[in-house]
């Protein structure tokens, strides 16, 4: 098994980047292969003892910046680490997949436009992986595709079914259509257009989710478009980090509080561990023929090596076989 990885991708490259493969290597029946600065990437390989034959590097001098426009990495950079990577993916059967904490547009793009679409699916989608009360759902689509029709709500709803099925171990996985509202009447005429598809083609359809029940995990897949389910994902992890910046705050304002946090810190450690993204590593971009895992930006090693294991579980799998045989 080879995980082409994007070394340049992320706040924190190639140091995160290299240091999370690293550990994934050590950890994981797989090969990496990085793309990117051939000698940065070296200067970081330098700092660690890992087995050399598991490591091999791509050189490329272009990378995509962060707030570069999505289409540079199939416009002005084509050689980027990002679309050099994609294009490894696409033409050697030696490698399965792909991973960037890069520029997420770019990485669409260029997924998109080398690797090219599933059969029956017009429109890719990012998926994400979301702590609930009851354990865990999958939120889709998160960014990918903005601006869809109510069919590419469908297609995002198959795929999201199969990646809880085969990846998350979810028998028969529910799935809710984000909405204002739990009646089939609420929403714009495009959200109405795909709750009746919905009702169609699903069987496992459990109707519309309000917003204040996407964490209580009422179902187990979310479906929405990627502007609104970008915007979830964005709140969501500012409340989360507001939260534990307010607790901090008003613990210290007294002895007692101090004491009472000490008594918890198991439980509150617990809970950070339990919504952290660091455990779940990336979000998995589906309907393009081919395995692209995508981080956060933000991401430090222990996401990195997330992102392989999450990686690693969708091609032990066969999710994209599965996708094609669902949504056909």
């Amino acid at each position: 098994m080879n995980i082409i990885v994007d070394a340049m991708g992320g706040d924190h490259a190639p140091r995160e980047i290299v240091d999370g493969a690293i550990q994934a290597v050590k950890e994981f029946d797989v090969n990496i292969t990085f793309t990117g600065v051939e000698s940065k990437i070296r200067a970081e390989l330098a700092k660690y003892e890992y087995p050399q034959d598991k490591i091999d590097i791509v050189h490329t001098d272009e990378i995509v910046d962060m707030h570069d426009p999505a289409t540079t990495s199939i416009r002005k950079k084509k050689n980027s680490s990002i679309s050099l990577g994609i294009n490894l993916l696409k033409e050697s059967a030696k490698y399965n997949a792909f991973v960037s904490a890069g520029n997420t547009g770019a990485v669409v793009c260029a997924a998109t436009y080398y690797l090219g679409m599933l059969p029956g699916v017009e429109r890719p989608a990012i998926g994400l992986v979301i702590p609930t009360l009851k354990k865990f759902s999958f939120l889709i689509d998160v960014g990918a595709n903005t601006d869809p029709k109510p069919e590419h709500l469908l297609q995002s709803a198959i795929m999201a079914k199969v990646y809880a099925q085969e990846v998350m171990g979810i028998n028969d996985p529910r799935i809710g259509l984000l909405n204002i509202g739990a009646e089939e009447s609420k929403g714009t005429d495009f959200v109405k257009d795909a709750h009746k598809l919905f009702l169609e083609r699903l069987s496992n359809f459990a109707g519309n989710v309000e917003a204040n029940e996407i964490f209580a995990g009422r179902c187990d897949c979310i479906i929405c478009d990627g502007y609104v389910g970008n915007v979830v994902i964005k709140i969501s992890e500012s409340l989360m980090e507001s939260a534990l910046a307010l607790i901090r705050r008003e613990v210290k304002k007294s002895p007692l509080s101090m004491l009472g946090a000490m008594l918890m810190r198991g439980c509150m450690r617990d809970i950070k561990k339990h919504a952290d993204y660091t455990e779940y590593g990336g979000a998995p971009l589906l309907g393009v023929n081919g395995l692209v895992m995508i981080s956060h930006g933000r991401s430090n090693a222990k996401a990195i090596k997330n992102a392989i294991r999450a990686t690693i579980h969708e091609i032990e799998n066969n999710v994209i076989d599965h996708i094609i045989k669902e949504v056909g």
